[in-house]
């Protein structure tokens, strides 16, 4: 495994005032007995609410900060006393943490990067080259990193963040402010990154778009704990969403009745209506419904994301 958690514990010490003078010590668990395993070449998508203690799991696991309890491996090492020999293995884009010289070209910072992690010259120019092309990087490379948008400097952060082709990518808020055509060209590089040479990727995102195209695994984090470890698949199931099917008939109808569906709603003389898939097959619903019923139009509509998560968050 390229991480391994065994009941990963992080405290962090509050003072609380207890009168004029006298505080008070308080003990928050930030994140609580976690257990996590990743396998090389996984994607998966760490998410959970503001404070739920993503970012402290994200920091424990590059070494930034020391666990108050249990075990953690990451590239056959523990972080924080092989802090500098795992940098080496692994990138990482932390929120507003840049990398990047301000006053500098971007190219300039590039090469100051490669003489910092000590890469080959042919071996930075291959990855440079990747990075560019796939991720548009040629008309900023001599802009000052001050002046680049917000999009700009994602896709610049990312390519800093692989130019030492690291095993293992974190990252945090990739997508976060960004265009629609820059979250694509972001997503779309990840996953080319991830299939062509085998990159870990631990993804932290607010925006579920990014877990849905991208992440096979969803891991949810709430308090410090995980509450589900699984695919999107599964969270789904968890929870009671399901598909839907929006029918457009040619002519009025009454509710159609059709095995592994359910009838959700019935609109303008039943000339549409929506069926909620319980375990039918979609083809087979499909045909059993023109069997019906002359169709004019079909659509599908996938359960929303960020209507289960939130319900996971809630109860």
């Amino acid at each position: 495994m390229i991480i391994e958690t065994h009941e990963l514990r992080k405290d962090f010490v509050l003072w609380r005032k207890a009168g004029r003078i006298r505080r008070r010590r308080e003990t928050l668990t930030a994140v609580d007995r976690v257990n996590l395993t990743v396998a090389p070449g996984e994607m998966i998508g760490y998410i959970g609410p503001n404070g739920a203690g993503k970012s402290t799991t994200l920091k424990m696991l590059t070494g930034v900060l020391t666990p108050s309890g249990g075990e953690v491996r990451v590239c056959g090492v523990e972080p924080v006393p092989h802090r500098r020999k795992l940098a080496r293995r692994i990138g990482v884009v932390f929120g507003q943490r840049s990398q990047l010289w301000w006053d500098l070209p971007l190219e300039q910072s590039f090469t100051a990067l490669r003489h910092i992690y000590d890469v080959d010259d042919t071996a930075h120019r291959a990855r440079l080259g990747e990075c560019r092309k796939l991720l548009g990087l040629d008309e900023f490379l001599q802009t000052p990193v001050r002046q680049l948008s917000l999009g700009q400097r994602m896709r610049a952060e990312i390519t800093a963040a692989l130019l030492h082709s690291p095993e293992l990518l974190f990252l945090d808020e990739p997508t976060i402010g960004l265009d629609v055509i820059s979250k694509e060209a972001v997503r779309t590089f990840l996953a080319e990154l991830n299939s062509a040479h085998g990159v870990t990727v631990v993804l932290t995102t607010h925006d579920l778009a990014d877990i849905e195209r991208l992440c096979e695994r969803l891991v949810v984090i709430d308090h410090g704990t995980v509450v589900h470890d699984g695919s999107l698949a599964a969270l789904h199931e968890k929870f009671g969403s399901r598909r839907e099917i929006v029918v457009e008939l040619e002519n009025p109808h009454p509710p159609l009745s059709i095995e592994g569906t359910t009838p959700e709603a019935v609109e303008d003389e039943g000339r549409r209506q929506r069926l909620a898939l319980t375990d039918g097959i979609i083809p087979q619903v499909i045909a059993a419904i023109a069997a019906q019923a002359p169709v004019r139009d079909v659509r599908i509509i996938e359960p929303d994301i960020d209507d289960v998560i939130r319900r996971l968050y809630t109860s």
